[in-house]
């Protein structure tokens, strides 16, 4: 043996080391069970109505949702919970073997948070666009109990994440909105003071009255210029018919005139800075009630997206109760162990002979 071991140490070593580890593999190592599901996240599928507001709420798409979960379900948070629930620390560190076990019951929870990740594996499927849980555990009962409580951990964070999100949007939009309305009641109210004070429910419609009667006026007037001209052809100045038409000519120039005064004047309440100034408050009503408007539509919209926001984690395969050990792969673990250790022997011996033969 001990010339066997002298001249050839890399196959007795490579001997050896296949010896313990198919010990360890076959007869050592203890069972693992596994658990698993699938799942998808769904939304529920209503309909955003068609406003101009553009959406307030702006999410991730269904890729980016499954991503967080699969990075809230591997997170210390996570850990943390399933601890509190399932005792994560017990069960680990009080079966397995020397290799596989949590070695301390009280480790800190950077290598508690280590450990997690050797015994949960979650993956995203981007083609088929699910989530896919495996659990390892020493009993069936745990790492079903542990599949159940990261589905339903998962869910909850989902819609919270959602929810709060939603409320801060919707409170954000609730103020405005009642600011926007307090807005519109005093535009409104501004606007039936200036009415009352002038005594006009529309100064607009009574300049444009009035811009008609000045302009029937002229064309009357311009109508008996042209007979009183007609008639200066043929009768005197002091006829009865011409002096009928001047008469009737300054009364029209004469109402023309105090028309026009009443529309433009120098001083005083003129029709057209009453309409002016009653323009700028019926705009400002106006806008008012149009960003009021909008407001309370994307508020709407705001809350039809919150409920699209939740998230519902719907199973395709639920959390399993293994009924045999599937972990470790004892055959495969030996087996690749055996196929690397003779590669390395044979390396090894290689070399050697390579050393042998340049030593000779």
């Amino acid at each position: 043996m001990t010339a066997l071991l002298s001249r050839y140490p890399h196959w007795v070593l490579a001997g050896l080391s296949i010896l313990g580890v198919g010990f360890y593999w076959t007869l050592w190592a203890e069972d693992r069970y596994v658990s698993e599901a699938v799942v998808v996240l769904e939304s529920p599928q209503i309909a955003a109505p068609q406003i101009s507001f553009s959406s307030i709420l702006t999410g991730a798409n269904s890729d980016s949702d499954m991503l967080l979960l699969r990075e809230f379900l591997l997170s210390v948070d996570m850990l943390q919970a399933i601890q509190q629930k399932l005792d994560f620390r017990a069960h680990y560190s009080e079966h397995g073997d020397i290799f596989a076990r949590l070695w301390h019951a009280d480790a800190p929870i950077e290598d508690l948070h280590e450990y997690y990740l050797r015994r949960v594996r979650v993956e995203l499927d981007d083609y088929a666009g699910v989530l896919k849980l495996e659990v390892q555990a020493y009993s069936p009962e745990f790492a079903q109990a542990m599949t159940k409580l990261l589905l339903e951990a998962g869910e909850a964070h989902m819609n919270d994440m959602g929810k709060r999100l939603a409320e801060e949007q919707v409170g954000f939009l609730e103020v405005q909105v009642e600011r926007l309305r307090e807005r519109l009641d005093h535009s409104r109210a501004a606007l039936l003071a200036y009415q009352n004070a002038h005594g006009l429910v529309s100064p607009t419609g009574t300049v444009d009255s009035l811009n008609q009667v000045v302009a029937g006026l002229e064309g009357e007037l311009a109508r008996l210029q042209a007979r009183r001209s007609a008639l200066s052809s043929f009768s005197s100045a002091r006829s009865a018919d011409m002096v009928r038409v001047e008469s009737e000519i300054a009364a029209l120039r004469a109402q023309i005139g105090s028309e026009r005064d009443r529309l433009a004047q120098a001083a005083g309440n003129s029709l057209n800075r009453i309409s002016s100034e009653y323009q700028s408050l019926e705009l400002s009503a106006r806008f008012a009630q149009e960003t009021y408007s909008s407001a309370l539509a994307a508020l709407e919209n705001t809350r039809i997206e919150a409920a699209r926001k939740l998230k519902q984690v719907s199973i395709l395969q639920s959390p399993l109760l293994p009924e045999y050990p599937t972990k470790p792969e004892r055959l495969y673990n030996t087996t690749v162990f055996i196929i690397v250790a003779l590669f390395l022997a044979f390396i090894a011996n290689m070399l050697w002979l390579i050393v042998q033969d340049h030593r000779d």
